[in-house]
């Protein structure tokens, strides 16, 4: 209702009441007009449907980092387990999952997560050759655009004095050319000599 419309129909009622009766109080209140009213809740349903309709960047990127860190982690494992072969797997494979892998994974979230605003995280895979024999390499994460690796995942085999032979597991960083150590635990083989990696 138009705002001139509304103070004459005060001004009659009071009229027709001698001022007597107070105007409803429909009539009284400060309303925004219709014109305004529309318009407001014209561009509300209009944001409300644009936001509904337009995906959210952030959670679709977000989305797209987990995706891809599962499908690393996952290519991650499947390379160590081809690595140990038939004859380790089954003998370390429990504590390996419970001690070891969760530190991998941490490992290479970690650098992912150095890459995720820029989206160079997608640029990252694994390996797929892991070293048989006695070699150290489980598996290598580099950049498939570059070919050079970022980090490099590694088991030795120790036999400390008297004490049977254990699985070493460690890894390196591009940022200091390799060089460092860092230690993801040992598991213990056996006293005997463990085959060779990759044996069926």
């Amino acid at each position: 209702m138009k705002m001139w419309m509304r103070k004459s129909l005060v001004a009659l009622f009071t009229i027709a009441t001698f001022g007597l009766v107070s105007p409803p109080a429909a009539l009284m209140a400060d309303k925004p007009t219709e014109h305004q009213n529309i318009k407001q809740t014209g561009y509300t349903a209009v944001y409300q449907k644009q936001e509904e309709s337009q995906p959210n960047g952030e959670q679709e990127s977000k989305s797209s980092f987990n995706l891809y860190k599962n499908e690393l982690l996952n290519d991650a494992e499947d390379q160590s387990f081809i690595k140990f072969g038939d004859r380790i797997s089954p003998v370390i494979e429990e504590e390996y999952r419970e001690e070891v892998l969760p530190k991998i994974e941490e490992a290479i979230v970690s650098h992912l997560m150095t890459l995720k605003d820029n989206d160079d995280y997608q640029d990252l895979v694994i390996s797929k050759r892991p070293a048989a024999g006695k070699s150290e390499k489980i598996f290598h994460v580099y950049n498939r655009k570059t070919g050079e690796d970022v980090l490099r995942f590694h088991v030795r085999r120790d036999k400390p004095p008297h004490k049977g032979y254990w699985f070493n597991f460690h890894y390196h960083t591009a940022e200091d050319g390799f060089q460092k150590h860092h230690d993801l635990g040992s598991i213990y083989w056996d006293r005997n000599t463990p085959p060779n990696w990759m044996s069926h």
